[in-house]
């Protein structure tokens, strides 16, 4: 399996917890603002820890879909 990571930049409001969860997935950018910093997850335990990121998203702008 493989997903695809995505950060609504619009929404997000620099956090920063999911870089701090998942900091092989997610960094902050120059705007402050979390960017994904891979293409595709096909790693489970790397699944898993976005996933929690984007549970422990305040503003719920982190979306994960199955490619």
């Amino acid at each position: 399996m493989a997903w695809k990571v995505t950060v609504d930049q619009d929404v997000c409001i620099g956090d920063a917890i999911c870089a701090s969860l998942c900091p092989d997935v997610f960094e902050m950018n120059d705007e402050g603002k979390s960017q994904v910093i891979v293409d595709v997850i096909e790693d489970e335990e790397l699944y898993n820890c976005a996933q929690e990121a984007a549970e422990a998203c305040p503003v719920s702008c982190i979306y994960i879909e199955e490619v």
